[in-house]
């Protein structure tokens, strides 16, 4: 009995989503998601306008694609390698590791992908806009349960620090060069970890 034919078409479609993904994901990280083409795609990639197109549709679904890709990547790169850590400060110390791994392997050319789209689509409505914002919510919500495993009496707040001095931290390095502003922003983070943890620890004396 012989196996049927493998459907080469479908292996392509899925070799053209992939490779459009994520070269858009690496696009938007230097010159914004409003920034992707099909034309500036295809040229990037190799792949044909009619190809991209007949996989995707339109520039928005590429758009949406692009952030999941970009999600996959930060699951995959900065959250999976620390899961393995202990809940609570352990683990927020290891993820703050893995994500400074994440900006020095410059696995995106213009650094974290969470960062520069937060920006660009802050006050717009619509399926990218909602795609961005969910990946923005989620890696909070993260943040947050961490902060609450490690005790935090106030893990809302202390997430909103903690991001907002990542967030610093890989805006300086683009700006300035400077991988030295990744080292200054995580010591300030493991300083409201430390903080966090010491406060849980006064509460409960």
């Amino acid at each position: 009995m012989t196996s049927l034919p493998r459907d080469g078409r479908r292996a392509r479609g899925d070799v053209t989503r992939r490779r459009t993904a994520r070269k858009a994901a690496e696009i938007a990280t230097t010159h914004g998601l409003d920034a992707i083409t099909v034309g500036g795609l295809a040229e990037a990639t190799g792949l044909s306008k009619s190809g991209i197109l007949t996989v995707f549709g339109n520039r928005e679904q590429i758009q949406v694609a692009a952030v999941a890709e970009a999600r996959r990547i930060y699951r995959e790169t900065v959250i999976a390698p620390a899961w393995d850590a202990e809940p609570g400060r352990p683990r927020l110390r290891a993820l703050m590791d893995s994500w400074i791994d994440y900006l020095l392997q410059e696995v995106f050319p213009g650094g974290c992908f969470v960062a520069a789209t937060s920006v660009e689509y802050g006050h717009r409505v619509g399926p990218v806009a909602e795609s961005v914002r969910a990946l923005k919510r989620e890696w909070l919500d993260l943040l947050e349960a961490e902060l609450v495993a490690a005790g935090s009496a106030h893990p809302t707040d202390d997430a909103f620090r903690i991001d907002a001095f990542l967030v610093a931290g890989n805006t300086r390095r683009e700006l300035f060069g400077d991988d030295d502003e990744l080292g200054r922003a995580k010591a300030l983070v493991l300083e409201v970890i430390g903080s966090s943890s010491e406060a849980a620890g006064n509460l409960g004396s």
